[in-house]
């Protein structure tokens, strides 16, 4: 089992930023990708950006392009997203993913809410 603990959440104003974090413990294993989506209510959980272990590929939605980077820390299994340039619609409850061998794991979720 894997256990994911994010994190960074919280209120902001709009254009200003956030960094979330999330370490990734227990049975790790050597190749995994990191990653985060976010849900708001009523809607689907969606893709935000994921990266691979060695962090040296990423990706984005496009709706987060330009304005959020995702980067790890492989020895400590630990993956942050900088978040800048904040939106209203960038409010959401912001998960956590860890993912070896077709296996998913998901954090607890950490909200982050954008003030306009």
């Amino acid at each position: 089992q894997v256990q994911l603990v994010e994190s960074g959440g919280g209120l902001v104003q709009a254009g200003g930023s956030l960094r979330l974090s999330c370490a990734a413990s227990g049975r790790t294993f050597s190749y995994y990708t990191m990653g985060w989506f976010r849900q708001t209510p009523g809607k689907e959980r969606e893709f935000v950006a994921r990266i691979q272990w060695t962090g040296a590929t990423t990706y984005y939605a496009d709706s987060v392009k330009g304005r959020f980077t995702i980067s790890m820390d492989h020895a400590s299994r630990t993956v942050y997203l900088q978040m800048s340039n904040l939106k209203p619609e960038d409010t959401a409850v912001y998960y956590c993913t860890y993912t070896e061998s077709g296996n998913d794991y998901w954090g607890q979720g950490t909200q982050v809410t954008v003030s306009s």
